[in-house]
């Protein structure tokens, strides 16, 4: 990478102060052309920023910083610039016309930082999902990966095979001698030991379904106050509320937090036998299948109706209804009565669904390739020949190494890196 790359890593100005990085090796020319007196190494100071006509810019707080210890591995220059648009265009643009600098592609900060060695496939995983959690719940899981414990967890996996593999080679490579005359005590115990631990984590929920929301569907018959429920849980008028049966004609969705907890809410057409037309029936078509979907199917009907699983929920409490209905919840879209308890059903039920914020979780590719090294421990365990246990426990390590991003094709670099934001 000989590219010296510049972008804003703060949020849209306007704001109270911008930040504009520049990272790689023309980054400390960069600052001098700015400046014309870059300061000491990690000492912020204040400075005044001019373009190749000698214009004056704005007065930043500039830092530099010589790699490889930095963000990305490589030089890197910030520049703590005021906030308004006319002045972050006025800098780009003078950085751009630096010769041997350009603007910053989606991503490539943290690509830079990756292929460097700063933090592994895991962490920029990790990060990716931090910068775009939009619940607490969300934030705990990412910030856990992004800090590097998964890494960790991966990396004694990887360290345990190494020395599996090495008792190995020695025993194929030194036999003859009496020290080395066989594999070490337990040591299939060993392999079955981790391969077991390695199930037990895999088992987990995936944060997939973290980052996606949990599926929440309101279904029931008609004018059951499906609607006016997930219009109070939403907070916004979305769904239209008549005493017309039939009113929902399509499936409307919402993501929501609660709780800190991200859900997406599906609000589906009411469904009865004896509709008034081809269009309500297509609604109901698509409200079935929504049940089918559904990771928690709140029910506003009667018991004796309601889908093996669904939580039953007496919608109108506010009008005095008496209507049995063998509900788990009663509730009033009206005055709130009963939702608080509802919601927090909800939340018990998605920690049955969803990784713990504070806990190793995979997502689906990764559990994949942690799979596919699980697979290799066991048939390990089980093999006879040595070659055949070094050869699994190889397949087991090219695994892991996928998994920290030392196996990686530039496909799936590219698409987690187009994740990022330009500065990032």
């Amino acid at each position: 990478m000989t590219d010296t790359i510049f972008a804003l890593s703060s949020g849209a100005p306007p704001a109270a102060i911008a930040v504009i990085r520049i990272s790689g090796p023309a980054a400390r020319s960069a600052l001098k052309t700015l400046t014309g007196n870059p300061p000491p190494e990690r000492k912020p100071s204040l400075r005044t920023l001019r373009d190749s006509n000698g214009e004056v810019l704005d007065q930043s707080l500039v830092i530099w910083f010589c790699g490889p210890h930095t963000a990305t591995g490589e030089d890197l220059v910030e520049l703590h610039c005021h906030g308004g648009r006319a002045v972050v265009l006025a800098v780009t643009e003078a950085l751009g016309r630096m010769k041997g600098l350009r603007e910053a592609l989606p991503g490539e900060f943290t690509r830079r930082a990756f292929s460097m060695g700063r933090i592994d496939l895991a962490e920029a995983q990790g990060l990716a999902d931090l910068l775009s959690a939009e619940t607490e719940w969300q934030r705990r899981q990412a910030l856990f990966s992004a800090n590097g414990s998964l890494s960790r967890r991966i990396e004694e996996w990887r360290s345990i095979v190494l020395q599996l593999g090495a008792a190995i080679e020695a025993v194929l490579d030194f036999g003859d001698e009496d020290d080395v005359a066989d594999l070490p005590p337990g040591f299939t115990r060993d392999v079955e030991n981790l391969a077991n631990e390695m199930v037990a984590i895999t088992a987990r929920p995936s944060v997939d379904r973290l980052r996606a929301g949990v599926r929440v569907v309101l279904a029931g018959p008609p004018n059951s106050g499906k609607s006016s429920l997930f219009n109070y849980l939403v907070d916004e008028g979305v769904a239209i509320v008549s005493e017309e049966a039939g009113t929902t004609r399509d499936v409307i969705e919402r993501p929501v937090a609660l709780g800190g907890v991200p859900y997406v809410l599906v609000d589906t057409a009411g469904i009865r036998e004896n509709h008034s037309g081809s269009i309500e029936a297509i609604g109901i078509e698509k409200a079935r299948a929504q049940i089918g979907d559904a990771d928690i199917l709140l029910w506003l009907g009667d018991e004796s109706d309601a889908p093996t699983g669904s939580i039953v929920v007496q919608s109108k409490a506010d009008l005095g209804s008496t209507k049995p209905t063998g509900a788990h919840h009663i509730v009033s879209s009206v005055t709130g009565q009963g939702v608080e308890g509802l919601v927090s059903q909800l939340e018990a039920d998605a920690r049955e669904i969803l990784p713990l914020p504070d806990q190793i979780a995979f997502s689906r590719a990764q559990k994949r390739m942690v799979s596919e090294a699980t697979d290799a421990l066991f048939r390990a365990a089980k093999a006879g020949h040595l070659l055949v246990v070094g050869e699994e426990l190889r397949r087991a390590r090219v695994s892991f190494d996928m998994l920290l991003g030392r196996n990686s094709t530039e496909q799936m670099l590219d698409a987690l890196f187009g994740r990022f934001c330009i500065g990032k």
